[in-house]
């Protein structure tokens, strides 16, 4: 498996605008015009690239690029898919990747397509794996494929989860810690996503993140997310936190990011937004929360390699 990139891969990635370890946005449609009108003073933003394909849109992020730092951020490479890589899609991400020359580049630990027999099935979500070393194998395969053809590292997500296998002999963080060594890949570290995972399990959350930054090592974590969820009454009187990427940031999850950044030092943190979108000022209001984080963070960095 691939540990390092080549020459080539580090000649091309020295092209790109690198995304700094300040607060970003992620960028969707409904704030095009904003970003074309007022170019407001956004360190990066980040894109799903699959609604970047189309010619209009890809000369419109291509234009976007010219001004800010750009990360493309994948939901459709499947790398959990025992039936491999869609290479069509593949191909279309990295004209797109060529076009653009984002800073980084990120899909997740998670599963959308298969096949039935010689149909192949796509699923709109991002399905959870077992932590097998099976799974590991084609994760593994998956990931090394996906960064030959781009010619660049990719990090991956941790997701959210809702239930867990029974099969699996390692935690999302060891897995993913195995993936890293095995790959050469880096990490995003979604810090929502393991606080709506720990209370969805019952665990202490801040407990859970520290067995992440134990597991993957620090120097592979390229980026943070940051996000709200959503919180939805469940029988018996339990309750079902859910990532909708709908509403402002939670002081638990802010409290997260801080136990991380002390620990890894600053990174590239990016505000989500996805359902309910707002106002671009209410996502510049959050983004200003994750730099005045960030700040803080710096002056007392602890780097854990």
């Amino acid at each position: 498996m691939t540990t390092a990139p080549t020459a080539p891969q580090a000649a091309h990635a020295a092209c790109a605008q690198p995304i700094p370890a300040r607060a970003g946005i992620g960028l969707r449609l409904p704030h095009h015009r904003t970003l074309r009108e007022d170019q407001p003073d956004t360190a990066w933003f980040e894109v799903h690239p699959e609604n970047y394909m189309a010619p209009a849109l890809a000369d419109e992020l291509s234009a976007f690029a010219e001004r800010y730092p750009i990360s493309l951020h994948a939901v459709g490479l499947s790398l959990g898919s025992a039936c491999g890589l869609d290479l069509e899609h593949l191909d279309r991400l990295a004209r797109l990747e060529r076009r653009i020359r984002p800073g980084l580049m990120s899909d997740h630990l998670s599963w959308s397509s298969a096949r039935v027999g010689d149909t192949p099935l796509c699923l709109p979500d991002l399905l959870p794996l077992p932590y097998t070393e099976e799974a590991l194998a084609v994760v593994g395969a998956n990931v090394d494929r996906a960064q030959a053809h781009l010619g660049r590292q990719l990090l991956i997500e941790n997701p959210s989860t809702y239930m867990r296998f029974a099969q699996s002999v390692l935690n999302e963080a060891e897995f993913l810690g195995e993936l890293v060594c095995a790959t050469g890949c880096g990490v995003l570290l979604d810090i929502n996503n393991i606080y709506v995972s720990a209370r969805n399990h019952g665990e202490d959350p801040a407990a859970v993140l520290g067995g992440y930054l134990e597991a993957i090592p620090a120097a592979s974590v390229g980026e943070v997310h940051m996000a709200g969820h959503a919180v939805r009454p469940v029988e018996g009187g339990a309750e079902l936190r859910i990532d909708d990427h709908g509403s402002r940031v939670c002081a638990e999850v802010w409290a997260l990011c801080e136990q991380a950044l002390t620990w890894l030092g600053p990174r590239p943190v990016l505000i989500e937004w996805d359902t309910a979108i707002p106002p671009f000022a209410v996502l510049q209001e959050e983004a200003a929360l994750a730099q005045r984080l960030l700040e803080g963070i710096g002056s007392r960095q602890v780097c854990h390699v």
